[in-house]
């Protein structure tokens, strides 16, 4: 059959099943009331969680990092493209998010996709067996296959079923893998039970707080924070085009994970940098992070006499 047909055949299939994927036009800025297809709408498929995305302050600072920097990166972090504004960023990141191991660095990817395949295919591999939740978010999951290690899913947030596969373990390398917050039941994962296992079978710990960064923690630091975990053998990922209201993503880890990623992770070598003026606004100015939280927090609040 000629490939097209294939297609054809493959995509009457997805119609039939009422799966077909269909992109929508917005032609406002992502906000609560918005206009797409040319209809005014009232949006509930944003991770803008904060607000941010249209935030004055945050717009002014890309334009002012365009002006400084340019449209464009004009290569690879490795061959010229790494600009002062990705580096301050990188340091913004570790110092905000870092706390919970010592020399902290940060790693900045152009998006949440890349930083988990990068940091999964640089970290994993033979030898290596990864132990995922089953509903972690699909970028890890093809990380995980694109690794070559040994795969084992245990039940969503199962830390009996985990224990005993950790236990029936005898891989040299044990690594965890799973998100903080779950993106479609809101589950937030039982992170201290899940580094006292990962401590107690000598195994690495990486989350994908996609959806815990500027929301949980102190400061919007996330869920990390939140849980109060401190340890060498714990990696955080997270990222900005959520809750921070710009885009790219970060891995957070001692130092010497960092510069493992940037020597081995190909998702990070291999790809031209992101456009510096968007990095220009930091992290979404954490001091915004701060004000939006305690007024939002302040809304939600229950009326007190």
């Amino acid at each position: 059959m000629h490939l097209l047909d294939t297609l054809t055949a493959g995509l009457k299939d997805i119609d039939d099943r009422g799966l077909r994927r269909r992109r929508r036009i917005a032609d406002t800025a992502c906000a609560a009331h918005m206009t797409v297809d040319g209809r005014a709408i009232i949006g509930f498929a944003s991770n803008d969680y904060l607000g941010l995305a249209a935030h004055p302050q945050l717009i002014a600072a890309i334009a002012e990092g365009a002006q400084r920097y340019g449209a464009g990166s004009g290569g690879s972090h490795l061959l010229g493209g790494h600009s002062r504004a990705h580096a301050q960023l990188e340091d913004d990141l570790a110092a905000f998010v870092g706390g919970f191991v010592d020399n902290a660095r940060a790693l900045y990817f152009s998006t949440g996709y890349m930083a988990n395949l990068a940091t999964l295919t640089a970290l994993a591999g033979r030898g290596t067996t990864l132990f995922s939740d089953e509903l972690n978010h699909a970028s890890l999951i093809d990380g995980a296959r694109l690794s070559r290690a040994d795969v084992q899913i245990y039940p969503h947030c199962d830390m009996d079923a985990l224990g005993a596969l950790l236990e029936a373990s005898d891989a040299e390398i044990k690594v965890i893998v799973s998100d903080t917050v779950f993106s479609m039941d809101g589950d937030v994962a039982p992170l201290t039970r899940l580094l006292a296992l990962a401590e107690q079978h000598g195994a690495w710990l990486i989350v994908d707080d996609a959806h815990g960064f500027g929301v949980l923690g102190p400061q919007g630091r996330g869920a990390v924070a939140q849980a109060a975990l401190r340890s060498p053998n714990l990696i955080s990922i997270g990222t900005l085009g959520k809750a921070a209201g710009v885009s790219g993503a970060f891995v957070v880890a001692h130092e010497t994970v960092i510069e493992w990623l940037v020597q081995r992770a190909r998702p990070y070598i291999f790809t031209t940098a992101s456009v510096p003026a968007a990095r220009a606004c930091g992290v979404g100015e954490p001091a915004h992070y701060r004000r939006r939280r305690r007024r939002r927090a302040t809304r939600a609040s229950p009326a007190t006499d």
